[in-house]
């Protein structure tokens, strides 16, 4: 194993083992340094096990909705460790498919903790051994993890992080979620499906803070009409474990009592331990500092995916990943992420997804704005699967019909947001897209009507 090499990648989730890909396919000596498993949280501990657990959310809320098409489904029985197994097996099988296309690839899988012991000068220790490694350029994609909230620190029994979320033991009669952001939302909409007394709490005005209004106002009404209590503007305080659940006074006045707590109260890049301030890397709020191209405040060392900030999705990861290496390697015509345009989206029930600013947002640029809005009970085919809850709301500027931001809630918009984002790559306008031709009946025809919506041509005014 070769111990100088053009790139090496510290950490191997979405942006780590893409970055080790593409600049082995552009013909650099590449190594990946992990110190668990292929494929980093998202695959293992994020991403693919929630979306995996969130399936089988959406089988119970099906069963449990199917009278109105004249089915029954008498002696249904629902064994959680099954679920966990299920989740667990798709989450092994792609980390294995990691290790196949690091090894397609010709990259070097270095096993163990990395530390920058100088520029271009990395150790990796493992099992109580100690190698040293050189490379021209050094990819930090470390991740990040689970915010601390004083007051309540996990345990792994009654007190959860979405590490003990994933892979209970058995279902908890209650769950008390605190921090509605993508996992908190998700957590609290997959335990209330499956049959938990769910409370959300936010500390922020309202739930989802980063999402538009209407979309937060719409979900906090929907996850309501499950029977989710959902506090927003709250704090929780006077927290008190017990061997049979745990207590704490929300807001400073209402107490309440839940078998288990998840905390989704955001997360921190992983930066500690890395030499990171003895070669010049400045870290800012918990993150590292880069410019456009990944680059960070010492020269051959650059920072992808959470680590380097928000937004922390694994997709945004990887597209850096790509214009990272491809910059590092001298590229021509290699274009910049914007961050403010990576998709959003949030796998509850309702589903949500945006591009682009918020109503607010636009509002504050000054610009003069076109805004449609279609809702989904108009839609013939959110009323044939019975799913008509929720809208498209979509945002131009009014004088160049630039499309600054598209926010959905409903069935299946994460697979529907990419319309709006092929849109915004190809710079199409308001009028381009009224000229589109949607098939009928279809979800994605919601798409369309907003956008007639923001022009004043709606169909189904």
């Amino acid at each position: 194993m070769n111990d100088k090499y053009d790139v090496l990648v510290i950490g191997s989730g979405p942006g780590g083992y893409v970055a080790a890909i593409r600049a082995a396919q552009l013909g650099l000596r590449t190594a990946v340094v992990e110190r668990d498993q292929l494929g980093g949280i998202c695959l293992n501990w994020g991403c693919i096990p929630t979306k995996a657990l969130l399936h089988g959310a959406d089988v119970a809320h099906t069963l449990a909705s199917m009278a109105p098409l004249g089915f029954r489904a008498d002696g249904v029985e629902f064994d959680m460790a099954q679920l966990v197994e299920f989740s667990r097996s798709v989450s092994q099988r792609l980390a294995g498919g990691v290790g196949y296309l690091m090894r397609k690839n010709g990259i070097d899988v270095l096993t163990g903790t990395a530390r920058l012991l100088d520029k271009g000068v990395v150790e990796v220790a493992a099992d109580g051994g100690r190698s040293v490694h050189r490379a021209d350029h050094v990819i930090l994609a470390t991740g990040a993890r689970p915010r601390a909230v004083p007051g309540l620190e996990p345990d792994g029994e009654r007190i959860w992080t979405y590490f003990q979320a994933l892979a209970p033991a058995e279902l908890p009669r209650s769950l008390l979620v605190v921090g509605s952001g993508a996992i908190g939302v998700e957590f609290a909409s997959l335990y209330r499906d499956l049959g938990s007394e769910v409370t959300l709490v936010e500390v922020a005005p309202r739930i989802m803070p980063g999402e538009d209004a209407a979309v937060s106002e719409h979900v906090r009404a929907q996850f309501e009409k499950r029977g989710i209590r959902v506090h927003a503007g709250t704090s929780v305080s006077d927290v008190a474990v017990a061997a049979d659940g745990v207590s704490a006074t929300l807001g400073g006045a209402d107490r309440i009592i839940a078998e288990r707590v998840l905390v989704a109260a955001g997360i921190r890049g992983n930066v500690e331990d890395l030499g990171l301030a003895e070669v010049g890397v400045e870290v800012d709020g918990g993150f590292v500092r880069t410019d456009e191209w990944g680059r960070t405040t010492a020269f051959g060392v650059y920072a992808i995916g959470d680590v380097a900030g928000g937004p922390c999705l694994a997709h945004k990861a990887s597209h850096e990943a790509v214009v990272c290496v491809e910059k590092l390697a001298g590229l021509d015509h290699v274009t910049p992420l914007d961050p403010a345009y990576v998709p959003g989206c949030t796998y509850a029930r309702p589903q949500v997804a945006r591009l682009g600013l918020t109503e607010e947002q636009a509002r504050a640029t000054g610009r003069p704005l076109q805004i449609g809005t279609f809702d989904l009970q108009a839609s013939g085919k959110a009323l044939t699967i019975g799913e008509a809850d929720g809208f498209v709301k979509t945002i131009f500027d009014g004088s160049t019909g630039e499309l600054l931001g598209a926010h959905l809630v409903g069935p299946e918009v994460t697979e529907h947001v990419q319309g709006f984002g092929i849109a915004r790559a190809l710079e199409a306008t308001a009028d381009d897209l009224a000229e589109v031709v949607f098939a009928h009946p279809t979800l994605s025809e919601a798409l369309h009507e907003s956008v007639l919506s923001a022009l004043g041509k709606p169909r189904n005014a």
